[in-house]
């Protein structure tokens, strides 16, 4: 038995080695710079885990993940393998003692992100520690064709020179053959191993469907297949919306987004984990490090951003290799609201010089001073000074964040929330009594709609200015209700830390990376042009699809995706399905769902023969959405 099997039964209690896996453990211990591209559950932390085991030294691993980096330490930690991670938060002097162990304390991994290497005492302390391993992970932010770029991984490049004969190990799940290339230019790769795992998941059912009325599909899918599921959302408001609906559905169901605590993270995950709710509603901040091998289904009720991500979300179905489905729900309008949602928030040069300059301005910076000066910030009160578009204000500053020419706090959120603990009567009660306050609280009420059963995060700002008050009034209502018991109010300081890294040089410092932002919003329109592609396209398998896109050539067709289905089934006589219609309509009005159950047909015959219908004057649609022969 290989010393490499013996460390993977003794710490992970695998017996085998999945596939790759040994062959790019060997691949390393050899000393070659390697490139590895496994998908979603392909196991790539063993990858360079192992072999750093295996001799002495540290191995360096390079990550953008802060999450993903703590779940890994954790984990090493629990096997009794020391670990250290050097996250945001943590003060010069504990970050010196943290490399002091590196280099005195026997740690066999160390863990941070590509912008520590920015520091130069960090990089110096760096050079003079033991590593027997460069590990980068999620080695697509290298590429300006990867759909996470991120600048400050070019200069991983810079450790070449310092360790010129430590092994290179490149990881990340999703790249297509342009971002390969890219990743092996960037990261200074010298003759590098290519392992690339198929991005075919033979197990996995990838269905694409047509449906007026989501939670309807949703409600049929889970009951057919009521094993664990994962329902993926946009927003935190879906999270608990469809939640609370599948609940009075009869399922059970959690939810989990960013805005939670880590308490209510932990609770809610465990609740999933253990089976003790079926479905958990996430936003895609759910999902990094978790490995619950038996997931029925994945579903999707908006169009992703790109196939990347939704390959890897998708993936997080049937990793026991039984048969999972990956499902996306979809109708006409999601298209005008995607792209909306996607295109409206992109920030070009003019909203990004504007942006920077009006930052400069709130924070009283000087022309040319300004480098290294911390300030306290509150992305709300910023975009309300300046009537900003918050999603489109925050996705700039992220760009600026990730350029290095500022730094942005992890707590870049809210931190007020609220729920109202007397009943909606009582509520109402209160209002007609206290008149003066009855807009702010009704202002709050049709804003979160929830707020009644759990607490809510708020936003101080828009509660201000929807109501015609001002910020004060609104938390000095808010206090005299949690004196009153009519709430329970949490309050934190909710502003973020923001550091310049540069000094102020307005056009010139927006003028250095334009291109970068030019780059990546082709590249997102590219990217979510390709899932229009995959969603529109009825004439190929979703398998072979998702497989094309990222440069592999698959002959043979699935036989289990939506299309495949779909060719198999015998076609429905569109005429047969008119006179059907028509016939149940005759005898009383009815909505697409009842049509649904009446005629036992796919949602994407039905809509094409009710628009038909409708088109032909033959039916009508009166204002409780019901059809009707004309």
């Amino acid at each position: 038995m290989s010393e490499a099997l013996k460390i993977l039964q003794k710490y992970w209690q695998h017996q085998e080695f999945r596939p790759l896996q040994n062959d790019i453990i060997t691949s390393v211990l050899n000393g070659q710079d390697t490139f590895a591209l496994l998908p979603t559950g392909g196991g790539k932390s063993v990858c360079f885990q192992i072999p750093a085991l295996m001799r002495p030294g540290l191995c360096l691993v390079i990550s953008p993940l802060i999450a993903l980096m703590k779940d890994q330490v954790a984990n090493l930690n629990k096997r009794n393998i020391k670990a250290i991670a050097l996250t945001g938060g943590i003060r010069s002097d504990e970050m010196i003692d943290l490399l002091d162990n590196c280099q005195y304390g026997n740690y066999k991994f160390l863990y941070l992100s590509p912008e520590r290497l920015q520091s130069d005492w960090i990089l110096e302390r760096i050079k003079r520690l033991p590593i027997n391993l460069i590990t980068i992970d999620e080695a697509h932010c290298v590429s300006q064709w990867g759909h996470d770029f991120r600048p400050a991984y070019l200069k991983i490049s810079n450790l070449k020179e310092h360790f010129p004969n430590t092994a290179f190990l490149a990881l990340t799940a999703t790249a297509t053959a342009r971002a390969q290339e890219d990743i092996i230019s960037q990261l200074g790769l010298v003759q590098p191993a290519l392992f690339q795992k198929s991005f075919v998941r033979k197990n996995i059912a990838y269905m694409v469907f047509q449906t007026e009325d989501k939670l309807y599909r949703i409600e049929q899918i889970l009951k057919k297949n009521s094993a664990s599921s994962i329902i993926y959302v946009r927003n935190r408001k879906s999270c608990t919306t469809i939640s609370n609906q599948l609940n009075a559905l009869g399922f059970k169901a959690t939810y989990y987004h960013g805005g939670l605590s880590s308490k209510e993270k932990d609770k809610n995950m465990n609740l999933w984990m253990q089976d003790s709710a079926q479905v958990i509603v996430a936003t895609n901040a759910f999902g990094m490090g978790i490995d619950k091998p038996d997931v029925k289904t994945v579903i999707h009720i908006q169009l992703p951003e790109n196939i990347e991500n939704y390959y890897q979300e998708a993936g997080r179905a049937g990793r026991n290799e039984n048969k999972a489905f990956a499902v996306l729900l979809t109708n006409p309008s999601d298209i005008i609201q995607a792209e909306n949602q996607f295109f409206n928030i992109l920030a070009d040069k003019t909203f990004l010089n504007a942006i920077y300059k009006k930052l400069c301005n709130y924070l009283q910076i000087a022309y040319g001073e300004g480098i290294n000066e911390q300030f306290s910030f509150n992305l709300n009160s910023f975009c309300v000074k300046y009537n900003f578009p918050v999603l489109k204000t925050y996705n700039a500053f992220q760009f600026l964040d990730r350029q290095g020419i500022i730094t942005l706090s992890q707590e870049f959120s809210e931190k007020i929330s609220l729920q109202f603990i007397i009943s909606s009567k009582e509520v109402l009660r209160y209002t007609s009594l206290n008149p003066n306050d009855e807009e702010i609280i009704l202002t709050i009420l049709r804003t979160y709609p929830g707020i009644c059963e759990m607490k809510t995060a708020l936003n101080l700002f828009l509660i201000a200015k929807k109501s015609n008050h001002t910020q004060k009034q609104v938390s000095d209502l808010l206090h005299k209700l949690n004196e009153k018991d009519i709430v329970d109010f949490t309050a934190k300081a909710a502003d973020s830390s923001l550091t310049f890294n540069e000094i102020r040089e307005d056009e010139r410092t927006i003028s250095k990376v334009v291109k970068y932002l030019e780059n990546q919003n082709n590249l997102k329109k590219e990217q979510f042009k390709a899932v229009l592609d995959y969603v529109q396209n009825e004439q190929e398998c979703k398998s072979k699809s998702i497989a094309a896109y990222f440069g592999e050539e698959v002959l043979d067709d699935c036989g289990i995706c939506s299309y495949c289905v779909t060719k198999k089934s015998k076609p429905t006589s569109v005429d047969s399905l008119f006179t059907a219609i028509v016939s149940h309509l005759s005898e009383c009005d009815l909505n697409s769902r009842e049509l649904a159950i009446k005629l036992n047909n796919s949602s994407k015959e039905l809509i094409f023969a009710l628009q038909t219908l409708l088109e032909s004057e033959k039916i009508i649609i009166k204002s409780n959405n019901k059809y009707a022969l004309k």
